[in-house]
């Protein structure tokens, strides 16, 4: 069995296709093809159903790609550990983030980094709190910005915090809102809601506040991230949303009020020490974050 069988079974089963797969890996089709079926035949059992119309993973494909990803990143680490001993940082680094990180301007950190270190390749993912804590934990994410309620902490990775915000209302310009100063959240309970899926971390931090002050809101529109179709629904006044203030200066065509009794939420930047690459390492060290002292949080 050798690495490159492991990456062309990886790409098409990502891709689920052999001719992507093979353009994927720089291969001419034909030797993707006849690689795969040598590794088939040496362990026994088929990786992938083909047909004429698509390419799916059998149970036994299913079964051999997870360790089949691990290998792979382990020799890359690994040639990423022997060029760092040599004064090269090099290899690929995977940065995950939700939408609404505010305490660190992500692009211009990617930039200044792709600047001092253009042999590493960057990724980017964006995906919810929980979902970063775990890739952070599989290894599959380096390092993760999220935000949790005041009452939370990640869990299993090493945590450092970045920055203390509060949530405002966000409305149209022509809701009758939108000229008030303040407000709380029980004036905030009589009007629908924009807000993510019940379970995510952004969603947590306003059902906990509304709780805590007794009262009930209605949330008629929940939408995967927030984005600009989250904003679109507030500018027609199908409903309002509560944010981070930090966050709110980069929506277009809303206003945004302070709520008294807003709730909270904290950013963490996140790391797994037993999984962190010399890319990874460079990155905190270009965010000025030290990587020996645990963080403010420690490992959990």
């Amino acid at each position: 069995m050798e690495l490159h069988q492991l990456r062309y079974v990886v790409a098409v089963a990502e891709t689920r296709n052999f001719t992507r797969a093979a353009e994927r890996c720089l291969v001419v089709q034909s030797a993707l093809s006849h690689q795969i079926a040598r590794l088939e035949r040496e362990l026994g059992a088929r990786l992938f159903d083909r047909t004429s119309r698509r390419v799916r993973t059998t149970p036994a494909g299913e079964a051999f790609l997870p360790a089949a990803r691990q290998c792979l990143a382990a020799a890359e680490r690994a040639a990423a550990e022997v060029a760092s001993a040599v004064g090269e940082i090099r290899g690929q680094l995977t940065v995950g983030m939700i939408p609404t990180v505010a305490a660190v301007d992500i692009p211009a950190a990617l930039d200044a980094f792709h600047r001092r270190y253009p042999q590493v390749r960057i990724r980017l993912r964006v995906g919810g709190s929980e979902q970063l804590v775990d890739q952070v934990k599989e290894g599959t994410v380096d390092i993760g910005f999220l935000g949790l309620p005041v009452s939370a902490r990640p869990e299993g990775v090493t945590a450092r915090r970045l920055a203390y915000d509060r949530l405002v209302a966000v409305v149209a310009p022509d809701h009758p809102l939108a000229g008030r100063t303040e407000v709380d959240l029980a004036r905030l309970a009589t009007e629908t809601f924009v807000d993510l899926p019940p379970g995510t971390a952004g969603r947590a931090q306003s059902d906990q506040a509304f709780a805590a002050a007794g009262v009930h809101r209605e949330v008629a529109f929940e939408v995967s991230t927030v984005d600009s179709m989250m904003t679109r629904l507030v500018r027609r006044q199908l409903g309002i949303a509560l944010l981070p203030s930090n966050f709110t200066p980069h929506l277009p065509g809303v206003v945004t009020i302070p709520v008294r009794d807003a709730p909270a939420r904290i950013e963490h930047l996140i790391w797994n020490r037993t999984t962190l690459t010399p890319a990874a390492t460079a990155f905190l060290t270009e965010l000025d974050i030290p990587v020996d002292d645990g963080g403010s949080d420690g490992e959990h």
